[in-house]
């Protein structure tokens, strides 16, 4: 809990829904009949909506990334150290959109829903949605807000793959896609990682096909295995090493299957803690929707054809340690963006925290992220 609000922080923020009557066209061939999206915005639009900025979330993120919802939080939002007062997404100069993807479970609509056909949780029956169709459905909540053009649309991991999207699917919407530790499709091996965890899920006696809510249970054991694995590929072997080393938890070896290392500790508080707040469902369809994502796919798999589209001007950020999206990847990007002739600047961030650098406040990061922007609010208020 905060003692007082920092000078620096957005503040007190209160989530808000928009609601959808119309039916979203999904890329499944299926379609919702309505859907909610639930977001927070920061700062304010100006005039002539010039200033706004899109924040797209990860795979586990949501809405809130920054402020506080109430004096009793015990932290601010997941992006609190890039957004606000001063930071890199300077709230006294941008007007900051931040919402939940559908298909999530904090407030969007997704498998907790009720299906207004049935009556009943959507549960595993909520139509798999892929990063077109949320790009798709930001588009729409852009159109509530008056906003037609984003001055940036912003997100690290899955969220840079929107960002990428963004610039793919509507190009004269965005001026700016800045794309972190991403990538233009998951490897084999992310796929891999991706379906052991689902395995995990689905394995879980009290997963009862997806439809656990019905039962009045969880599967807890399933989606904690399944952080515990996803956690370990956000975290480079130099940061577990200067987190944990070889250290014990209880100062000598037990001989036997309870934690006997610190790191066995961390990864088990992690999945438990997930396994309490996230819904499996979701976290299901959300590790889909990475598999899929392949924009070049439509075009012959030239990566280069595709970025042909896009206006705007690019800038890609990769961190030395994560091998989760290396930064081969975002150069991959970067290449296929000079082969086809736009605007890109790229910075290669050398730091030991892994896939989630991208959430840490590392000072060369943090620097080159604000200068970038600074040169957006320079354009919006010439």
């Amino acid at each position: 809990m905060p003692e007082s609000i920092p000078a620096d922080s957005v503040g007190l923020v209160e989530p808000q829904t928009a609601h959808f009557a119309e039916p979203l066209q999904l890329f499944s061939e299926r379609s919702l009949p309505e859907f909610e999206l639930i977001y927070e915005t920061y700062g304010q639009l100006n005039a002539n909506a010039s200033n706004a900025i899109l924040i797209c979330h990860a795979l586990s993120g949501h809405h809130h990334a920054a402020g506080y919802h109430s004096m009793e939080d015990k932290k601010p939002g997941w992006w609190d150290n890039a957004i606000g007062p001063g930071k890199a997404i300077d709230t006294h100069r941008f007007f900051v959109v931040s919402l939940n993807n559908l298909g999530g479970c904090h407030g969007s609509t997704g498998p907790t829903s009720i299906d207004p056909k049935s009556g009943k949780i959507y549960g595993p029956d909520f139509p798999l949605v892929t990063v077109q169709d949320w790009v798709n459905s930001q588009a729409l909540l852009a159109d509530r807000l008056g906003i037609s053009q984003w001055a940036a649309v912003i997100g690290g991991s899955l969220g840079g793959m929107q960002a990428l999207q963004w610039s793919i699917a509507y190009p004269e919407r965005i001026s700016h896609a800045l794309v972190i530790a991403s990538a233009p499709k998951l490897s084999a091996q992310n796929i891999a990682f991706n379906e052991v965890a689902r395995q995990a899920i689905r394995s879980d006696e009290d997963f009862q096909d997806g439809r656990y809510l019905d039962q009045q249970v969880m599967p807890r054991r399933g989606l904690k295995l399944a952080r515990m694995i996803g956690h370990i590929t956000y975290l480079s072997d130099d940061s577990m090493r200067e987190k944990f080393g070889r250290e014990m938890r209880g100062g000598k070896l037990k001989y036997g299957y309870d934690v006997d290392f610190e790191v066995e500790s961390y990864l088990r508080y992690q999945g438990q803690t997930f396994s309490e707040t996230f819904d499996a469902n979701s976290y299901l369809l959300m590790t889909k929707a990475l598999d899929y994502f392949d924009p070049a796919r439509e075009h012959d798999d030239n990566l280069a054809s595709t970025l042909k589209l896009a206006q705007c001007k690019f800038l890609l950020i990769s961190f030395t340690t994560d091998w989760r999206f290396a930064p081969e990847r975002s150069r991959e990007i970067v290449d296929a963006l000079l082969e086809a002739r736009k605007q890109v600047s790229y910075l290669e961030v050398d730091a030991p925290q892994g896939h989630d650098a991208f959430l840490m406040p590392i000072p060369r990061y943090m620097e080159a992220f604000q200068a970038y922007m600074n040169r957006i609010a320079d354009e919006v208020n010439q």
